[in-house]
């Protein structure tokens, strides 16, 4: 597929068989203090070749990638389960609701998707290294996939990062490197170390091809509803590369001619962790001190918050808060009355949903059709359950034990 690239800022478009990775003029222009970062590049496909995948037979998401990924199955993606919550279903009134999986992926996060695509840019430009910053999933994702297929990964991480998740890095061979810092710090240092000893940057939204990856997700999820539109989709969203990532997806999608119209995109993020949220709302892209439980979306200055802000009013869509406590809320309710158990940061796109029953109700009905993007594992961060689930007491080995434990319940 043949590509360019366009500045999400300044608009100018590029034309190149390089690794790019930001807008050479707006990237390298001051922000004030405390303000989101400029120059995200936009992969942009050319218009015939879209044209061309309407009528294609046997498509696949992978027919939108502007790289080839050779062996595919050596690392897969997709498709993820289609989950159909029927008691859910029927407590919320959403005879359509459904949930997309994706923390079915190899590594348990959606972040494989994005991962897969950089491997196939390593390969096409002969690099056999890649680096990146990250506070568990991506990282976790990137080590994964390096490992199926042979690739040196350089992961740097906050030390505070869950531990969880930095062991599965450490386990799929990566090298992980613990900054005494912050994500941001471990950005920088992971952008340094590209500079210095080569190799392709992985981080998120610095390195267009993760938006491009992410995109994955909407055309799987077009071609497993056998083509048909869908009203509405539900994202967590820390950095916004996710979000923009489902977005660019259906405009493609809708670029393409495959889909009449492209569907609302929610962005749900924590009221401790809100940054994209407000800047939606004041037109203001200032960065937020965060001290939510879901770490993979607490991000103060989102890297591709300019991009995701973009896309809510591109989609029409909107922005919608959860509290933290709405959040563990919602974890507990997909486990136990759907057996769906995913990570805080996934939960949160279904307290999303949650607080916005009654408006999509009166937007669409209840027939509605929505899509709730569930992002990662519930084991990637079990720390969170800490003095909030604890196993029960043992009992003695005896029948009289098990009477004496189940009598009340009778």
């Amino acid at each position: 597929m043949r590509i360019s690239y366009v500045c999400n800022e300044c608009k100018k478009e590029y034309f190149s068989d390089k690794i790019e990775y930001v807008c050479p003029v707006c990237a390298t222009q001051p922000v004030k203090a405390g303000e989101f970062r400029k120059g995200n590049l936009i992969v942009r496909l050319n218009r015939e070749d879209l044209a061309k995948l309407k009528t294609k037979p046997n498509l696949s998401f992978y027919d939108f990638f502007p790289y080839p990924v050779p062996h595919s199955a050596s690392f897969p993606i997709g498709v993820t389960p289609l989950v159909k919550p029927k008691r859910l279903q029927e407590k919320y009134g959403l005879p359509n609701l459904l949930f997309k999986l994706d923390s079915a992926l190899p590594s348990g996060s959606f972040k494989d998707r994005a991962s897969q695509l950089i491997v196939a840019q390593a390969l096409a430009h002969g690099e056999n290294k890649i680096a990146l910053a990250s506070t568990g999933n991506a990282g976790a994702a990137m080590s994964c996939a390096g490992a199926a297929y042979g690739l040196e990964v350089i992961l740097f991480v906050p030390e505070s990062a869950p531990i969880n998740k930095l062991m599965q890095s450490v386990l799929y061979g990566a090298t992980v490197v613990p900054v005494q810092g912050s994500y941001d710090d471990a950005f920088a240092l992971s952008i340094y170390y590209t500079q210095q000893f080569g190799g392709i940057n992985r981080n998120t939204a610095y390195n267009p091809m993760t938006v491009e990856g992410k995109k994955s997700v909407s055309i799987e999820l077009f071609l497993q509803l056998g083509h048909a539109d869908i009203d509405v989709v539900y994202v967590p969203v820390g950095d916004g590369c996710i979000y923009a990532g489902v977005c660019k997806g259906f405009i493609d999608l809708h670029a393409a001619g495959l889909i009449e119209k492209i569907p609302q995109v929610i962005c749900v993020q924590s009221t401790k962790s809100n940054a994209i949220s407000q800047a939606w709302k004041t037109g203001l892209f200032h960065s937020v001190s965060t001290t939510t439980c879901a770490d993979s979306i607490s991000v103060s200055s989102p890297a591709n918050g300019r991009m995701a802000v973009r896309y809510i009013k591109e989609t029409q869509s909107w922005a919608t808060e959860v509290s933290d406590a709405e959040i563990l809320e919602a974890q507990l309710e997909l486990t136990r009355q759907a057996g769906v158990f995913v990570e805080p940061a996934a939960a949160c796109a279904w307290a999303g949903l949650r607080k916005d029953v009654e408006k999509l109700k009166d937007l669409y009905g209840s027939d509605v059709s929505a899509c709730v993007l569930l992002t990662g594992t519930g084991f990637k961060d079990m720390a969170v359950f800490d003095g909030r689930i604890t196993l029960p007491a043992s009992i003695a080995n005896s029948y009289e034990a098990v009477t004496a434990r189940f009598l009340d319940h009778q």
